[in-house]
Protein backbone atom coordinates (compact mmCIF):
# COMPACT_ATOMS: atom_id res chain seq x y z
CA UNK A 1 0.00 0.00 0.00
CA UNK A 2 1.32 3.11 -1.14
CA UNK A 3 0.48 5.83 1.84
CA UNK A 4 1.48 8.90 0.29
CA UNK A 5 -1.39 8.16 -2.58
CA UNK A 6 -4.27 8.11 0.22
CA UNK A 7 -2.78 11.43 2.03
CA UNK A 8 -5.00 14.01 -0.21
CA UNK A 9 -8.11 11.69 0.27
CA UNK A 10 -7.79 11.39 4.01
CA UNK A 11 -7.11 14.84 4.22
CA UNK A 12 -9.74 15.86 1.71
CA UNK A 13 -12.28 13.49 4.35
CA UNK A 14 -10.85 15.75 7.09
CA UNK A 15 -10.91 18.41 5.93
CA UNK A 16 -14.90 18.00 4.94
CA UNK A 17 -15.29 17.21 8.50
CA UNK A 18 -13.44 20.24 9.86
CA UNK A 19 -15.91 22.04 8.29
CA UNK A 20 -18.91 20.86 9.58
CA UNK A 21 -17.22 20.88 13.02
CA UNK A 22 -16.26 24.59 13.16
CA UNK A 23 -20.02 25.37 11.24
CA UNK A 24 -21.27 24.29 15.03
CA UNK A 25 -18.91 25.69 16.58
CA UNK A 26 -19.74 29.17 15.74
CA UNK A 27 -23.31 28.40 16.60
CA UNK A 28 -24.92 28.22 20.30
CA UNK A 29 -24.40 24.50 20.34
CA UNK A 30 -25.76 21.57 22.88
CA UNK A 31 -23.65 19.98 25.21
CA UNK A 32 -24.76 16.58 26.08
CA UNK A 33 -22.95 13.62 28.08
CA UNK A 34 -21.62 10.07 27.70
CA UNK A 35 -22.23 7.22 30.93
CA UNK A 36 -18.43 8.63 31.68
CA UNK A 37 -19.65 11.93 31.93
CA UNK A 38 -17.34 13.52 28.89
CA UNK A 39 -18.95 16.29 27.09
CA UNK A 40 -20.11 15.25 23.47
CA UNK A 41 -22.23 17.44 21.20
CA UNK A 42 -23.54 17.24 17.39
CA UNK A 43 -20.12 18.12 16.20
CA UNK A 44 -18.81 14.74 17.19
CA UNK A 45 -21.74 13.30 15.64
CA UNK A 46 -21.43 15.06 12.70
CA UNK A 47 -17.75 14.53 12.37
CA UNK A 48 -17.95 10.70 12.81
CA UNK A 49 -20.31 10.64 9.98
CA UNK A 50 -18.53 12.43 7.30
CA UNK A 51 -15.42 10.72 8.16
CA UNK A 52 -16.97 6.93 8.50
CA UNK A 53 -18.62 7.33 5.49
CA UNK A 54 -15.64 8.64 3.02
CA UNK A 55 -13.47 5.93 4.69
CA UNK A 56 -15.58 3.92 3.63
CA UNK A 57 -16.26 5.05 0.05
CA UNK A 58 -12.08 5.26 -0.02
CA UNK A 59 -11.30 1.67 1.26
CA UNK A 60 -14.01 0.00 1.80
CA UNK A 61 -12.35 -3.43 2.76
CA UNK A 62 -10.18 -1.23 5.56
CA UNK A 63 -12.59 -1.69 9.14
CA UNK A 64 -12.89 1.74 11.00
CA UNK A 65 -12.72 2.11 14.67
CA UNK A 66 -13.80 5.85 16.39
CA UNK A 67 -14.69 7.05 19.17
CA UNK A 68 -18.00 7.51 18.33
CA UNK A 69 -19.01 4.55 16.24
CA UNK A 70 -20.66 1.47 17.39
CA UNK A 71 -18.51 -0.82 19.84
CA UNK A 72 -16.57 -3.09 17.87
CA UNK A 73 -16.42 -6.64 20.35
CA UNK A 74 -12.53 -7.69 20.55
CA UNK A 75 -13.62 -10.93 18.93
CA UNK A 76 -13.64 -9.11 15.79
CA UNK A 77 -10.83 -6.71 16.29
CA UNK A 78 -8.12 -9.28 17.17
CA UNK A 79 -8.51 -9.97 13.20
CA UNK A 80 -7.32 -6.26 12.14
CA UNK A 81 -4.21 -6.20 10.54
CA UNK A 82 -4.72 -2.88 9.12
CA UNK A 83 -7.95 -0.19 10.23
CA UNK A 84 -8.63 3.54 10.55
CA UNK A 85 -8.50 4.68 13.66
CA UNK A 86 -11.04 8.11 14.09
CA UNK A 87 -11.33 10.48 16.93
CA UNK A 88 -14.25 12.63 15.59
CA UNK A 89 -13.38 15.58 17.48
CA UNK A 90 -10.15 15.50 20.37
CA UNK A 91 -10.69 17.87 22.74
CA UNK A 92 -14.40 18.40 23.08
CA UNK A 93 -13.79 19.53 26.42
CA UNK A 94 -11.81 22.72 24.68
CA UNK A 95 -14.51 22.45 22.14
CA UNK A 96 -17.40 23.66 24.25
CA UNK A 97 -14.76 25.96 26.10
CA UNK A 98 -14.04 27.95 23.14
CA UNK A 99 -10.45 27.63 23.86
CA UNK A 100 -10.14 26.44 19.60
CA UNK A 101 -7.37 23.71 20.54
CA UNK A 102 -9.62 20.65 19.30
CA UNK A 103 -8.50 18.55 16.31
CA UNK A 104 -10.33 16.31 13.85
CA UNK A 105 -7.84 13.03 13.88
CA UNK A 106 -7.84 10.24 11.23
CA UNK A 107 -5.13 7.54 11.10
CA UNK A 108 -4.36 4.16 9.36
CA UNK A 109 -2.50 1.39 11.76
CA UNK A 110 -0.89 -1.03 10.16
CA UNK A 111 -0.08 -4.05 12.76
CA UNK A 112 -0.05 -1.92 16.01
CA UNK A 113 2.08 0.69 13.86
CA UNK A 114 0.35 4.49 13.31
CA UNK A 115 1.90 4.54 9.25
CA UNK A 116 -0.80 7.68 8.01
CA UNK A 117 -1.90 10.25 10.12
CA UNK A 118 -3.86 13.43 9.12
CA UNK A 119 -4.69 15.98 11.89
CA UNK A 120 -6.99 19.27 11.35
CA UNK A 121 -7.45 22.19 13.76
CA UNK A 122 -10.50 23.58 12.50
CA UNK A 123 -11.00 26.72 14.74
CA UNK A 124 -7.02 27.20 13.95
CA UNK A 125 -7.33 26.71 10.62
CA UNK A 126 -4.60 24.93 10.84
CA UNK A 127 -3.34 20.94 9.37
CA UNK A 128 -0.63 18.43 9.77
CA UNK A 129 -0.44 15.06 8.05
CA UNK A 130 2.22 12.76 7.79
CA UNK A 131 3.12 9.08 6.25
CA UNK A 132 5.74 6.21 6.56
CA UNK A 133 8.22 7.29 4.51
CA UNK A 134 6.99 10.25 3.18
CA UNK A 135 7.67 12.86 5.69
CA UNK A 136 5.67 15.04 7.61
CA UNK A 137 3.57 18.47 6.36
CA UNK A 138 1.92 21.55 7.96
CA UNK A 139 -0.54 24.04 6.43
CA UNK A 140 -0.88 27.14 8.07
CA UNK A 141 -3.80 29.14 8.15
CA UNK A 142 -2.61 30.85 5.33
CA UNK A 143 -3.11 28.11 3.32
CA UNK A 144 1.04 27.88 2.72
CA UNK A 145 1.75 24.08 3.10
CA UNK A 146 5.42 23.00 4.33
CA UNK A 147 7.33 20.18 5.62
CA UNK A 148 7.94 19.36 9.16
CA UNK A 149 10.57 17.92 11.66
CA UNK A 150 11.53 17.90 14.57
CA UNK A 151 14.82 19.54 15.92
CA UNK A 152 17.65 18.53 18.39
CA UNK A 153 16.68 19.72 22.21
CA UNK A 154 18.29 23.01 23.29
CA UNK A 155 19.75 23.74 26.79
CA UNK A 156 16.38 24.24 27.98
CA UNK A 157 13.80 21.64 27.31
CA UNK A 158 10.15 22.59 25.74
CA UNK A 159 7.71 20.59 28.01
CA UNK A 160 4.26 20.92 26.18
CA UNK A 161 1.80 20.14 28.23
CA UNK A 162 -2.09 21.30 29.29
CA UNK A 163 -3.13 22.97 32.54
CA UNK A 164 -5.82 20.20 32.70
CA UNK A 165 -3.64 17.39 32.42
CA UNK A 166 -1.07 18.06 35.22
CA UNK A 167 -1.20 15.61 37.61
CA UNK A 168 1.39 15.31 40.23
CA UNK A 169 3.02 12.50 38.59
CA UNK A 170 3.56 14.37 35.53
CA UNK A 171 4.70 17.62 37.36
CA UNK A 172 7.00 15.22 39.08
CA UNK A 173 8.25 13.78 35.66
CA UNK A 174 8.62 17.53 34.46
CA UNK A 175 11.02 18.80 37.02
CA UNK A 176 13.15 15.87 36.53
CA UNK A 177 14.20 16.98 33.24
CA UNK A 178 15.57 20.33 34.76
CA UNK A 179 15.60 23.40 33.11
CA UNK A 180 12.78 23.48 31.41
CA UNK A 181 9.80 25.94 29.81
CA UNK A 182 6.12 24.91 29.33
CA UNK A 183 4.61 24.93 25.69
CA UNK A 184 0.67 25.08 26.15
CA UNK A 185 -1.08 22.73 23.81
CA UNK A 186 -4.62 21.65 23.92
CA UNK A 187 -5.66 17.92 22.21
CA UNK A 188 -3.31 16.06 19.57
CA UNK A 189 -1.94 19.58 18.78
CA UNK A 190 0.63 18.53 21.89
CA UNK A 191 1.87 15.26 19.33
CA UNK A 192 2.42 18.25 16.14
CA UNK A 193 4.02 21.08 18.12
CA UNK A 194 6.84 18.98 18.47
CA UNK A 195 6.39 17.54 15.27
CA UNK A 196 7.08 21.05 13.71
CA UNK A 197 10.13 21.92 16.13
CA UNK A 198 7.88 24.37 18.41
CA UNK A 199 8.45 21.56 21.30
CA UNK A 200 10.87 18.52 22.71
CA UNK A 201 8.68 16.63 24.93
CA UNK A 202 5.20 15.64 26.01
CA UNK A 203 4.90 13.24 29.09
CA UNK A 204 1.40 11.82 29.11
CA UNK A 205 1.28 10.37 32.81
CA UNK A 206 -2.55 9.96 32.75
CA UNK A 207 -4.98 8.12 30.90
CA UNK A 208 -5.71 8.44 27.06
CA UNK A 209 -7.59 6.13 24.40
CA UNK A 210 -6.04 4.59 21.21
CA UNK A 211 -8.18 7.37 19.53
CA UNK A 212 -6.62 10.31 21.48
CA UNK A 213 -3.26 9.77 19.96
CA UNK A 214 -2.99 7.81 16.87
CA UNK A 215 -3.34 10.92 14.23
CA UNK A 216 -0.71 12.78 15.71
CA UNK A 217 1.55 9.82 16.83
CA UNK A 218 1.32 8.80 13.07
CA UNK A 219 2.38 12.82 12.21
CA UNK A 220 5.09 12.61 15.15
CA UNK A 221 6.64 9.56 13.66
CA UNK A 222 6.89 11.24 9.75
CA UNK A 223 8.69 14.58 11.50
CA UNK A 224 11.72 12.25 13.00
CA UNK A 225 9.92 11.82 16.30
CA UNK A 226 8.86 8.94 18.48
CA UNK A 227 6.13 8.06 21.21
CA UNK A 228 7.50 5.08 24.03
CA UNK A 229 5.78 3.74 27.41
CA UNK A 230 7.41 4.27 30.69
CA UNK A 231 9.29 1.18 29.96
CA UNK A 232 11.08 2.59 26.38
CA UNK A 233 9.13 0.62 24.09
CA UNK A 234 6.90 2.22 20.72
CA UNK A 235 3.28 2.73 21.87
CA UNK A 236 1.02 0.14 20.02
CA UNK A 237 -2.21 -0.14 18.83
CA UNK A 238 -5.10 -2.39 18.39
CA UNK A 239 -4.94 -3.58 21.98
CA UNK A 240 -8.57 -5.59 23.72
CA UNK A 241 -7.95 -2.51 25.95
CA UNK A 242 -8.07 0.73 23.85
CA UNK A 243 -6.69 2.64 26.43
CA UNK A 244 -3.07 3.71 26.31
CA UNK A 245 -0.29 2.70 29.04
CA UNK A 246 1.45 6.16 30.06
CA UNK A 247 3.67 7.74 27.27
CA UNK A 248 6.36 10.14 26.69
CA UNK A 249 6.21 12.04 22.95
CA UNK A 250 9.58 13.35 21.83
CA UNK A 251 12.03 14.85 19.25
CA UNK A 252 14.49 11.93 20.32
Amino acid sequence: MHYRDLLPDVLSIADAASEKVLNIYLTDFKVDYKADQSPITAADIASHRIIVEGLRQLSHDIPILSEEGADEPWSQRRRWHRFWLVDPIDGTKEFTKRTGEFTVNIALIEHGVPVLGVVTAPALKEAFWGAKGDGAWKRDRTGRIHRISVVVPKAVTRVVASKSHLNDETRQFIDNLGEHELVQAGSSLKFCRIAEGHADIYPRLGPTCEWDTGAAHAVLLAAGGKVNTLDGEPLRYGKENVLNPHFVASSK
